[in-house]
């Protein structure tokens, strides 16, 4: 799509790389993440309109340390170095860097030395408390900086050339722990950049609804339909933008949560008028797995089949140019990441090898966006909050929340165990408050009574957390009650049932998913 301002973030390797970005996009200015290997000459092709360099691990004081090239300085762009960024602008500019004598971590009290337009509405206070995460601090600034601020252990906790545009930070504004840490990006942006608050996901929709009948044009775009929210504004946005042209094709495994297929696909084709292919093919996905207890095995028959479904009734489809997948923008930094791309790519992923299998060219309208920016189009696309809120579901569906062997009798435990979640997340209004809430089938039989019988039946395990983006999460502070008539229904409610455990673990070290 068209933008006007853009920024620049230099990834170092630092965990909080993503933060910078989503904050910087939450002000209203578009920004991307590029590894700090590109070169200068790349870099200058995508024509930011600021550049931001991240935190990272490394030392700028080792010889193998990450660099960038010096030229980037001489462009007149403003440059905003946070962390490792700000030690290595000292480096490269002419300043000194030396190791600390402690590694500093964690809240630390911020006090302004100096005049900074970063410094404008924050530091009404004569301190501010703020995030470290460093184990090298600034010794010497470099020629036409000045100090800026200080901290009780590094006499160089920030610095500025004010003529040249250029300005670091020791500590990480873009963390929650760091006061006022969004106002301090903000003046870089808006004070220092002279940037435009103009990315909104209303402005994104149009420019799709624009471009992608350009891209396009007359040919016919085939969309793996899940019920999730990437998927479902995939498909209602291509929908808006070329109507008919677009297929979804949406397959039930036997693996969707009670009800979901019918609730998700009877709302779209009634209120968006999709063009939609809906396929039953439960029994092929089950006759497969059964028998099978372990989870890559499950996830790659799972992804196999679904292929082999998929391409079987896309190609009853005349005409068929692209596929449309929903791709989000942390798939696509993961991929080109410094770090280079992942080890492993998940197996599960519904439409992994279409593209190559199938000859398809890709369609990927959200590529751009974060999830919580995906949210934001499904609502000005007009979807409901029961599909721009639902909770994310793995592309394997329950295969992976029954933990072991999969049959019917064990599928029906699960979803009546879920559909109790479910109900009751939503019913005290704590849906929304969570990232994500669900029932997972444990492999066990424990001993219990119930009436005046000794059973010896299933654990039902809730796994219920708080997350921005799944990348972290940390277990949901459910009240005590709300637990209590979860597992008070799911063992009265759901026969062959007579314990129910709370998941107590954070990711990480522990996953979302228990498979």
């Amino acid at each position: 799509m068209d933008i006007q301002d853009k920024v620049i973030i230099l990834d170092f390797g630092s965990q909080y790389t993503q933060l910078i970005a989503r904050r910087t996009r939450e002000s209203g200015v578009y920004s991307e993440i590029h590894p700090c290997t590109i070169t200068a000459e790349e870099l200058k092709d995508l024509q930011p309109s600021a550049i931001i360099l991240s935190g990272g691990p490394a030392s700028v004081t080792s010889s193998d340390s990450p660099g960038v090239d010096p030229v980037i300085f001489s462009w007149g762009l403003p440059v905003l170095g946070i962390c490792y960024g700000m030690q290595l602008m000292a480096h490269v500019l002419g300043g000194k860097v030396a190791p600390s004598l402690d590694r500093e971590y964690g809240r630390s009290e911020l006090f302004f030395q100096d005049k900074s337009p970063l410094w404008d509405r924050v530091a009404d206070a004569e301190k501010l408390t703020v995030w470290m995460s460093h184990g090298d601090h600034v010794l010497e600034v470099p020629p036409g900086f000045s100090v800026t601020a200080k901290t009780q252990n590094i006499e160089i906790a920030a610095m500025a050339d004010v003529e040249r545009r250029m300005y670091a930070l020791q500590f990480h504004p873009e963390v929650a722990h760091t006061e006022q840490g969004d106002e301090i990006l903000r003046n870089f942006l808006f004070h220092v950049a002279g940037l435009k608050s103009t990315w909104t996901m209303s402005s994104f929709v149009d420019s799709m609804l624009h471009n992608l009948p350009l891209q396009i044009g007359d040919d016919k775009v085939v969309c793996g339909l899940s019920g999730g929210i990437d998927s479902t504004v995939v498909a209602v946005l291509l929908n808006k933008a070329i109507g008919k042209n677009l297929h979804c094709i949406f397959v039930d495994n036997g693996l969707l949560r009670a009800g979901e297929g019918d609730e998700v696909i009877g709302y779209l084709r009634e209120h968006f008028d999709l063009n939609l292919h809906y396929i039953k093919a439960q029994d092929k996905f089950l006759s497969r797995l059964e028998g099978l207890d372990d989870p890559e095995q499950k996830r790659k028959i799972i992804g196999y089949t679904f292929i082999e479904v998929f391409e079987e009734e896309a190609k009853k489809i005349p005409g068929v140019k692209y596929l449309a997948q929903g791709t989000l923008y942390p798939d696509v930094i993961e991929s080109v990441s410094f770090k280079g791309p992942s080890a492993v790519i998940k197996s599960h992923h519904n439409v992994g090898g279409l593209p190559e299998k199938m000859d398809l060219a890709l369609v990927e309208p959200l590529r751009e966006l974060f999830k919580d920016e995906v949210r934001k189009v499904a609502q000005e696309l007009g979807l409901p909050d029961f599909i721009v809120w639902r909770h994310p579901f793995p592309g394997p569906g329950l295969a992976i929340r029954v933990i072991g062997e999969i049959t019917d009798e064990r599928l029906e435990i699960l979803r009546q165990a879920d559909k109790i979640v479910q109900h009751e997340l939503m019913a005290s209004n704590w849906y929304y408050k969570v990232w994500q809430g669900f029932a997972v089938l444990l492999p066990l039989k424990t001993v219990g009574v119930m009436g005046d019988e000794r059973t010896y039946e299933h654990v039902i395990a809730l796994r219920i957390v708080d997350s921005i983006d799944a990348m972290t999460a940390d277990w949901s502070r459910i009240p005590t009650e709300i637990l209590g008539r979860m597992s008070n229904r799911i063992i009265n409610e759901v026969k062959g049932v007579n314990r129910v455990v709370y998941d107590i673990s954070s990711k990480p070290p522990s996953t979302i998913e228990w498979e």
